[in-house]
């Protein structure tokens, strides 16, 4: 694996457009350009897109845009990983076998120049999110997939554009927030006891890096309210702010 690797997450490319959904997507592909120009690997953490459900022989067609600037990545030899997310786990061959180098269905672990990364997309993370898990368990379940999927796609897309307030509105509470980050470096410090140097997780949108028990923790922010990403160089990993007319 390539480096220098970079991470993003909760991006929520939508099925419909609009003019600030089209300055969101200039505004990641501007990245992903740089991410080009630099060479290495590129991780997408979870929520790459605000709703994806695949068919036999049929994808969204909202996102033919990322499928090409992906397909031009991976042209220039950028390697591109996909942790699927809660909006976006519901993935076919066209995702595992031509968009993306790998898809990882759970969480991913690896090393790269001697550290070892645990990388989450971070849903279900939260010691009280007891019904979130109990969906979760529901609706990646083979028979919930079988069954959704014989459903026609302009009604599911309907569905999913119902449903979805990705974007909507503010992030959370300070407290909320707060007792996120004690949770989730609670679970990042048991991984750096167990010799993982990182851990890089999504869903929460904070944007936010901690120094924890000699390992690092990244909360990737989200491309709604505070762009981010973060980059291993081969020695350390850092996080980055990308603003709009970065």
């Amino acid at each position: 694996m390539k480096t220098p690797l970079y991470f993003i997450s909760d991006i929520h490319l939508k099925l419909q457009t609009s003019p600030e959904e089209k300055s969101r997507r200039e505004n990641l592909y501007r990245l992903l350009d740089h991410v080009r120009g630099t060479g290495g690997t590129c991780f997408f953490v979870g929520d790459l897109f605000d709703f994806y459900f695949e068919y036999p022989h049929l994808i969204p067609k909202a996102y033919t845009d990322f499928y090409q600037k992906a397909l031009d990545m991976k042209k220039d030899g950028i390697e591109l990983h996909y942790i699927l997310g809660n909006h976006d786990y519901w993935v076919q061959d066209f995702m595992t076998e031509e968009l993306m180098d790998k898809v990882y269905f759970d969480d991913a672990t690896l090393e790269v120049d001697g550290k070892k990364f645990y990388i989450t997309h971070g849903d279900g993370l939260l010691s009280w999110d007891h019904g979130y898990r109990m969906l979760q368990k529901t609706i990646r379940s083979p028979f919930f997939i079988w069954l959704f999927r014989w459903l026609h796609p302009t009604i599911a897309y309907k569905i999913a554009n119902s449903i979805s307030k990705s974007g909507r509105h503010p992030t959370h509470s300070e407290g909320f927030n707060e007792d996120v980050r004690i949770e989730i470096q609670n679970v990042a410090k048991n991984h750096f006891d167990k010799g993982f140097d990182f851990m890089i997780c999504g869903h929460y949108h904070l944007g936010e890096m901690f120094s924890l028990n000699e390992g690092k923790l990244a909360i990737l922010g989200d491309w709604f309210h505070r762009p981010s990403y973060a980059v291993f160089d081969g020695n350390d990993l850092t996080l980055h702010p990308w603003e709009h007319d970065a």
